[in-house]
């Protein structure tokens, strides 16, 4: 873990996305982070100490799907698969499609595996996964402004992590798309995530803060930042904007994504940036969400 000395920060960004918004100035506490999201072989550590079983390994409950057949609760997860040309971006089951087998274990369903992967970000992790993880490992996902601040990298007033350039010199800096998502790329790992530490570590020597795989954090979504000291109404929105500690009683629960994936695109999800979030239900798995351990300095 690297130690990240506490500060003042301007959070989020009014130029890109609405729930970037608005920009305020959030103080941060001295905390512990480490340099890398777990990687597989760190996870198969803590399954094979505790024995745990992923959501995406445990069958789904009738009782939440009425009128399901028995073949659509089998356990799984979505996985990406990239497309034979041009699609329209905004149905994304051109790209997504869930897979009965898919876990962990095995990313891309039935058939795949590990092998040759230990050093590359975990994925299929639902957000109590990560969860236990963290507590196993001795600490906690970190929140959401933890992850913006220690993403800077001691930076400030830059759209990008190392710049205003999202490729300077024409030689990208994270795991992200390069090329027309979701047919076309030509980074360096395709569709892919990337072996952790693929990439030049930020200013605090933490690598892979964007790009590569979302990171999930502790902090509940809500469309707008909640600023501290700040009562935002409530204007019949399904997510919580008041900043308690739970989503509107009956609406799923979903938490914040930190720090974008491989499949962050300028002409898709330019969201491979501090300032960018995700909002996701706790029970997803993916091929592109991991996370990363944080404690109390």
């Amino acid at each position: 873990m690297i130690r990240i000395e506490g500060g003042r920060f301007s959070m989020g960004s009014d130029e890109y996305y609405p729930d970037e918004a608005p920009v305020h100035e959030r103080t941060i506490e001295s905390f512990w982070i480490e340099e890398y999201a777990v990687t597989n072989s760190r996870f198969a550590e803590f399954v094979q100490d505790t024995g745990y079983v992923t959501v995406a390994e445990r069958p789904l409950d009738p009782a939440d799907f009425p009128g399901a057949s028995p073949a659509d609760l089998l356990p799984g997860g979505m996985v990406f698969t990239q497309t034979a040309g041009p699609v329209d971006l905004s149905e994304f089951r051109h790209w997504w499609t869930w897979v009965p087998g898919a876990s962990w274990r095995t990313p891309l369903g039935p058939g795949s595996s590990l092998e040759g992967r230990g050093e590359h970000p975990v994925v299929q992790v639902a957000f109590e996964d990560a969860s236990a993880f963290a507590e196993w490992a001795g600490g906690r996902l970190p929140s959401e402004a933890e992850h913006e601040y220690a993403a800077l990298g001691g930076t400030s007033g830059r759209r990008f992590a190392w710049g205003d350039d999202p490729y300077p010199d024409a030689a990208p800096r994270a795991n992200t798309w390069i090329g027309r998502f979701p047919y076309d790329n030509r980074g360096r790992f395709g569709a892919d995530t990337a072996p952790v530490g693929s990439f030049p570590a930020n200013g605090y020597g933490l690598f892979d803060m964007i790009g590569n795989v979302w990171e999930w954090t502790g902090d509940h979504y809500s469309p707008r930042h909640v600023v501290p000291g700040v009562v935002v109404p409530d204007a019949g929105s399904r997510v919580n904007l008041l900043g308690t500690d739970g989503p509107v009683p009956g609406a799923p629960a979903r938490r914040v994504l930190k720090g974008g994936s491989y499949l962050c695109s300028p002409d898709y999800c330019l969201r491979f940036r501090p300032a960018a979030r995700s909002p996701q239900t706790e029970d997803s798995a993916s091929t592109h969400i991991g996370f990363r351990v944080a404690r109390d300095a």
